[in-house]
């Protein structure tokens, strides 16, 4: 049995896919009707393309992340000699009982409504990503992949592969600062504020003397250095040698890029796709890969080390400035578009990622290091 990063990338994916399904989670109430009658009612009369194309898509990559993860892990073995056969069965499953468990809750929701042709679509973009994970089993591709994480990562890589991979979805709703994540203070003291409205224990509540102020350019360059330096550092905490790591910071300040430009373009439209790039986060971009350079040759506890000085930089700097004044509309942009129900996840990723980068470090270097010294 091996390890894989595809079982924890599957486990946030369904949870990705219960947030989508049921956000946003307001005005449950009882039909008094069976949950499972949608399997059994007739066509949909409002329907679109993109909500077909949206319940097949969604559910591809749960179909290939679960047979990948049980082909990974070689732990199906229901038809002797067709271990294939046996992942696809357990991943259509997997995502078959999901989406019935998920249309029968949206009964339950004014917003949402269960749909027989929701959940055959599901179904079957969970069969069409379970036989892609198959079909590039039979290829060889997987195998492929193994060899080359094998040559490029250490055995106990997966938890940073699954934070990178998880590192652009974060990127993809609008942030304040670009590649600044984890900017909560300002929304944490609100939330606060509110839970302890009408009680004694909101005299307890520091109040701040000064309000927050935007950033300097200084500041902002700053912040979107350290935004990009900050995922080169973890990755190169389980790269083997300092060739990999240059082209992975290459590579990852690229995508950040790009992401960013993404999420511009799909809250404020394709023409607005690089607006954000100003002098200032040129500038960040450029020292971010300066210091990816100069961290090259660095052992991996020690880029560990800088890590967590680069994190606790990041997160003070940013959560000193409040929210751009554009934000607002940004976010209804999101939340009355398309993106409705994935604007919440997204959120939440951009929110807690470099907390869990925190977290993930300091449970590594809390354990002796057992590989040796990477190669220059």
């Amino acid at each position: 049995m091996h390890k894989t990063s595809a079982w924890p990338l599957a486990g946030a994916y369904a949870l990705l896919v219960v947030y989508a399904s049921l956000y946003p989670f307001a005005g449950w109430r009882n039909q008094e009707i069976a949950p499972w009658d949608f399997l059994f009612a007739g066509w949909p009369r409002y329907w679109t393309g993109f909500d077909v194309a949206a319940n097949v898509v969604g559910y591809v990559p749960l179909g290939f992340l679960l047979a990948l993860s049980f082909l990974r892990r070689g732990n199906v073995r229901f038809f002797a000699g067709h271990p294939n056969l046996a992942a696809i069965g357990v991943a259509v499953g997997s995502g078959t009982l999901l989406s019935l468990c998920m249309e029968s809750l949206q009964n339950f929701l004014p917003s949402r409504v269960a749909s027989n042709v929701d959940f055959g679509l599901n179904v079957a973009g969970t069969l069409i990503g379970a036989g892609l994970a198959a079909g590039l089993e039979l290829a060889g591709v997987l195998a492929h992949w193994s060899r080359f994480r094998e040559r490029w990562f250490i055995p106990q890589a997966r938890g940073a592969l699954v934070l990178l991979a998880l590192w652009p979805f974060a990127l993809l709703f609008p942030a304040a600062v670009p590649l600044g994540l984890g900017q909560v203070l300002e929304r944490l003291e609100t939330f606060v504020a509110d839970w302890l409205q009408d009680t004694p224990f909101l005299e307890w509540l520091p109040v701040r003397d000064v309000e927050l102020q935007p950033l300097v350019p200084a500041a902002e360059l700053l912040c979107v250095a350290l935004g990009a330096f900050v995922p080169c550092l973890l990755g190169y905490t389980i790269l083997r040698s300092a060739g990999r790591r240059a082209v992975f910071a290459l590579v990852t300040i690229a995508l950040g890029t790009l992401v960013t430009a993404l999420s511009a373009a799909l809250s404020w439209g394709p023409t607005h796709a690089w607006a954000w790039l100003s002098l200032p986060v040129r500038l960040g971009l450029l020292f971010g890969l300066v210091l990816s350079a100069l961290m090259l040759a660095v052992p991996r506890r020690g880029c560990a080390a800088v890590l967590l000085l680069a994190l606790m930089i990041h997160l003070s700097v940013l959560n000193q400035a409040p929210a751009s004044a554009y934000f607002t509309d940004t976010l209804q942009a999101w939340e009355q578009g398309r993106f409705i129900r994935f604007n919440g996840l997204a959120q939440w990723l951009g929110w807690l990622w470099p907390y869990a980068v925190l977290v993930y470090v300091l449970l590594r270097v809390s354990r002796p290091e057992r590989t040796p010294r990477i190669p220059a």
